[in-house]
């Protein structure tokens, strides 16, 4: 079973480096490959007590218990299944040629609602599993945070819809040279990491600013709402 230990805790160490930002990354490669450091650094910071998890029970007074940091750890939380899948073949998640292949078996896996998972040793069926495990997390969260539910209900079924239209999107003639282009304009095709991350940013926006309403200010809160990730805070000042 895969827990990965991180509810152990151990001697409380300083929360140094725990700014765990994915600041100025366009493109998928770089994307995963900083998620790959950040999730073991992350687990780290976790498993020696020098911060609270999961992070919507962060206090003001905690490490990294401000609104900017809850919802980019919240949405590491839920990021973390990807790295963790024991056969990476990356290419499912981002390269152009596989998204109809990996959106399909996506679409034919039956969703299930667990955080604690076994992985089958078969790539493409374990990023099903951990993209399904992703999105429990962020509703195991929901209770957690006091966040509203309406605004996470049928997540797993709204996800599957958003992979519907992703694999009509990739059926249409000229779909690669589409994605090319938008990358080339730093903008986000409908590959499946970008999906998922995409989804993991909002729903982890929404826990943040629930977990953080008794003490953020409402101009803060506000601020929240109108970024789209959470690098963008530390633009805005």
């Amino acid at each position: 079973m895969a827990n990965f230990g991180w509810t152990r805790v151990k001697d409380p160490a300083p929360a140094e480096g725990a700014d765990i930002g994915f600041g100025g990354l366009d493109d998928p490669v770089s994307l995963l490959t900083a998620l790959d450091k950040a999730v073991p650094r992350y687990l780290d910071l976790v498993d020696n007590g020098a911060l609270v998890y999961p992070a919507c029970k962060r206090k003001p007074g905690d490490a990294q218990g401000d609104i900017r940091a809850i919802w980019e750890h919240t949405r590491l939380e839920a990021m973390r299944y990807i790295p963790m899948v024991p056969r990476q073949d990356t290419s499912l998640l981002v390269d152009p040629a596989r998204q109809a292949e990996m959106i399909d078996a996506f679409l034919r896996q039956s969703p299930h609602e667990n955080t604690v998972i076994d992985f089958t040793g078969t790539a493409i069926d374990d990023y099903g599993i951990a993209i399904y495990a992703a999105l429990n997390w962020l509703n195991h969260c929901v209770a957690i945070s006091d966040a509203d539910p309406h605004q996470f209900s049928g997540t797993l079924r709204s996800f599957r819809k958003v992979m519907v239209v992703a694999r009509q999107w990739w059926a249409i003639d000229g779909a690669a040279e589409r994605c090319r282009q938008m990358l080339e304009a730093r903008e986000r095709p409908p590959l499946v990491f970008f999906l998922l991350w995409a989804e993991c940013t909002t729903l982890a926006r929404e826990i943040a600013i629930a977990a953080a309403r008794a003490s953020a200010a409402s101009d803060d809160i506000s601020r929240v709402r109108s970024a789209q990730d959470p690098e963008e805070l530390d633009a805005k000042g």
